[in-house]
This record gives C-alpha cells, structure tokens and sequence, in this order.
C-alpha cells in the first residue's frame, strides 16, 4: 500500500517545529516517531520531519516519552 507524502501534495517545503498539531500526527501513542510507511511520507520530508520533532521535543513542546 503506497501513501503519497502529504508534504509534497501540500508543496510544503519547510516544516515549523512549532507546529505541534501535525508533528503529533507522525508519532505513536508512546511519543515515538512513526516510519514513513506507516504515515506515507517521502524520504526527504521525513527527515525534516525527525529533525522539527527532535527540534520540538529541546524547546519542551513534545514529550519526549508518555507516562
């Protein structure tokens, strides 16, 4: 099952970090990051999206585990 990447439908290039309603949409329920198969990003976005998650998680915006 083949996902086409949200970003590149959208044409968002840059990923805010402080857009904490769709990094919550690629993790999971214990605040991991998802795969790109399973949220059907491309390889390119997935990477800005590790990074504005990890960016996100330093600044106290994300959780970096759930109790």
């Amino acid at each position: 099952m083949i996902k086409n990447c949200h970003f590149c439908q959208q044409k968002i290039e840059e990923i805010d970090e402080q857009d904490t309603e769709l990094l919550r949409k690629f993790l999971s329920g214990q605040a991991k990051i998802l795969s790109p198969r399973r949220t059907g990003v491309c390889a390119k976005h997935q990477r800005k999206v590790a990074k504005a998650i990890k960016k996100a998680r330093l600044m106290g915006l994300l959780p970096f585990i759930v109790k």
